[in-house]
């Protein structure tokens, strides 16, 4: 509890940059900071616990720009422009894209601005090496947030200080030359950071280790289809020793997963056991609206948030269980929906959850919401802290799990590089094993994509990354959709930084 108190406070500080403002108006210059000791260099550490509780503070908006869009997931609701980006039709005035890009952004500038200061109290710093690691911290964070929004935009302005001016006259640096930075941010980072878990920091109890950075740099490496790099750094985890899978897949994603062995990152919240305050994730987008929970008085969500019928039948076709039970909240509507479409329900499958929560109506009639929702975006009422009513409160949010390194590796091995570890078999079995599911004697990388189809459903956007790097394209025009390679691997630059950037115009899909 001390550590997210002290988040909190550290938020408060950490050094104020011109993007606050540049949302709706234009780029200012940072605001200095003056009369600042720098010989006082305990108070570095308040620079690292702002980075962090700037990190964890994942504006609602962000995740489902990101992870909208792939046949894993389907947005519900009253959102237009938001189904619209599901079947890659992108509306550049949508004011979630301008504001996830001005989230993501201006965190960029405030993870900067951090390392600068942090920077000024090395030269006074007893043992310089702790400087070097907060600093290497704050890289990781801000290559895992630029990791995002390459994957929103592709080619993008790479900021090379705090000062956000200089976006009116950065270059716009090509979808490779982005990723390149991310691998190359995430390898100088790694040198410097404990070669830990997270959940084995005792300074911050799961703060970015040097496997966090690995991970990152994976994933670039993936989307850059350099399958060696890729595997040299997932196997390089696999081969620490260090890390394991939650052995039960359904309370990772709840109470009982925070900080789990298998975690390298995720966003950490706390209500600090009391009815009120703390530090939480607004988890309503993802909640039924219509739902009856075990512990009366616990309420539900919007309801924008549904798990495609298209993934609901691929896990049943399988004999999913484990996954598929985590995975989706049904509804008895949504179960007569698969019933009518001829899929063959398992007799488990219900509309109350194992933690007694009834999903929907009791009946079968219709809700103008989601049929079904995202088990995985799910807290037990049950588990709410006592006097707490907001859906999901107090649960974390993970971003990279073991269970990704290992598949990754996988992927990258079946994709033709060398192995470094365990064989990309054994890797697959690993993550099956869990779930409850055979092992496989032999492994290609179309059994390995739909283990990760399997895994990672509604999870980052992974599924929709996944197919649009091995050209997959066709595993994304379903329900009515048609996707088109040389338009929707990336959504419109928002209207208003197009105004603001016109050098935005030149690279530009959409105009």
């Amino acid at each position: 509890m001390k550590l997210f108190k002290s988040m909190l406070l550290a938020s408060l500080m950490t050094v104020a940059v011109s993007c606050d403002n540049f949302v709706d108006d234009e780029l200012e210059n940072e605001i200095p900071l003056e009369g600042i000791d720098y010989t006082k260099t305990e108070n570095m550490i308040n620079l690292l616990t702002g980075s962090y509780a700037l990190l964890y503070d994942l504006q609602w908006e962000n995740f489902p720009t990101i992870a909208v869009r792939g046949d894993d997931v389907n947005a519900a609701g009253d959102q237009v422009p938001l189904i619209q980006t599901d079947i890659y039709s992108y509306d550049r005035s949508f004011w979630m894209y301008n504001a996830a890009w001005t989230n993501l952004y201006s965190d960029v500038f405030r993870f900067h601005a951090n390392m600068e200061e942090i920077e000024k109290y090395k030269e006074f710093a007893p043992n310089p090496a702790v400087a070097d690691q907060y600093i290497a911290e704050i890289r990781v964070m801000r290559a895992f947030t630029m990791l995002q929004m390459h994957r929103l935009w592709g080619p993008l302005l790479i900021p090379a200080s705090s000062d956000a001016s200089g976006l009116y006259t950065a270059p716009v640096s090509s979808s490779i030359d982005v990723l390149e930075h991310i691998v190359a941010e995430a390898d100088a980072a790694a040198a410097n950071l404990p070669t830990v878990r997270p959940n084995q920091r005792t300074d911050i109890p799961g703060g970015v280790t040097k496997h966090t950075a690995l991970a990152i740099k994976a994933m670039a490496a993936l989307d850059l289809n350099d399958w060696q790099t890729a595997a040299d750094a997932s196997g390089e985890i696999i081969e620490s020793g260090l890390y394991s899978l939650y052995p039960d897949y359904y309370e990772l994603f709840k109470i009982p997963g925070k900080l789990a062995d298998e975690n390298l990152l995720e966003l950490q919240y706390s209500d600090l056991g009391l009815p009120t305050g703390g530090f939480n994730y607004l988890w309503d987008f993802f909640g039924p609206n219509d739902y009856t929970p075990s512990v009366a008085g616990a309420g539900g969500g919007w309801g924008f948030w549904e798990p495609s019928m298209k993934y609901i039948e691929f896990m049943i076709n399988r004999d999913e269980t484990v996954r598929l039970e985590t995975s989706v909240l049904f509804t008895n509507e949504g179960i007569g929906m698969l019933t009518d479409a001829g899929v063959t329900v398992p007799g488990w499958v219900s509309n109350t959850t194992r933690d007694g929560d009834i999903i929907g109506k009791t009946d079968a009639s219709a809700n103008p919401r989601a049929k079904f929702s995202s088990g995985k975006h799910y807290l037990p009422s049950n588990q709410l802290t006592a006097g707490r009513t907001s859906w999901g409160s107090n649960k974390n949010f993970i971003c990279i799990r073991y269970a990704e390194v290992l598949l990754m590796y996988a992927e990258a091995v079946t994709s033709g590089a060398t192995p470094t570890s365990i064989s990309a078999t054994d890797a697959v079995n690993e993550v099956r094993d869990r779930a409850d599911m055979d092992p496989l004697g032999a492994v290609t990388l179309d059994i390995v994509l739909d283990e990760k189809f399997a895994e990672f459903g509604m999870e980052w956007g992974i599924r929709f990354y996944d197919l649009v790097r091995h050209g997959k394209y066709d595993e994304l025009d379903y329900e009515g959709r048609s996707f088109n390679e040389a338009e929707d691997i990336y959504i419109s630059y928002p209207l208003l930084q197009l105004d603001l950037l016109p050098q935005l115009r030149e690279v530009s899909q959409h105009e």
